[in-house]
């Protein structure tokens, strides 16, 4: 399954870097782009699993950039 996603309040680029890196590392995703010029985020994982994966998406956005908002 492939999603994207608008983010809220996030900073600068190399904050979204550091979230795509940490996202293509949860056991179940495909690819994942994050992206700081369009404030958008595409996920490509696994559909069985896809809400578990997004909740551990959400948790390291929120390490990376506290402030940030993924509007599901």
């Amino acid at each position: 399954m492939k999603k994207k996603f608008k983010l809220t309040d996030l900073d600068c680029a190399n904050c979204a870097a550091k979230m795509e890196a940490g996202i293509k590392k949860i056991d179940g995703v495909k690819d994942a782009s994050v992206s700081f010029m369009t404030q958008k985020m595409m996920i490509e994982a696994d559909d069985d699993r896809f809400d578990e994966i997004m909740k551990e998406v959400v948790a390291v956005c929120r390490k990376v950039e506290p402030d940030c908002i993924i509007n599901m």
